[in-house]
């Protein structure tokens, strides 16, 4: 069974930095999309950032690409997630979500079928 789990959430003052990290696991194949997703307090899930298994190759939403970094470590099936420049409206829960495809560019605006737990980022000083 595909399973995800994030870590490396916490309390950051802004300006600073985080690296977030989603350990896959149960994989049937590469065809896969792990995307990057956040839900700040009293807002709806938004999606920031995916990466094709298979390929390496990144997708970002337009209003974020300038402060994440979507990278992964393909043998381990782990992506993370790197902020720079936090800031207080970066503060959410952060999950990170499977879906499978065989196309090679992916989209965080897909159906992704699979999630983690989530971790908390809180952005204060």
């Amino acid at each position: 069974q595909l399973q995800l789990v994030e870590s490396g959430g916490g309390l950051v003052q802004p300006g600073g930095s985080l690296k977030l990290s989603c350990a896959g696991s149960g994989f049937t194949s590469d065809d896969y999309a792990i995307g990057w997703f956040r839900q700040a307090p009293g807002k709806g899930r938004e999606g920031i950032s995916c990466v094709k298994l298979s390929t390496g190759t990144p997708t970002y939403e337009d209003s974020v690409k300038d402060r994440f970094i979507i990278s992964m470590d393909g043998a381990k099936k782990t992506v993370f997630l790197q902020i720079n420049n936090l800031k207080p409206e970066d503060t959410g829960v952060y999950y990170c979500a499977a879906a499978y495809t065989r196309q090679r560019v992916c989209n965080v605006r897909w159906e992704y079928d699979f999630w983690g737990q989530g971790t908390q980022v809180a952005v204060s000083s």
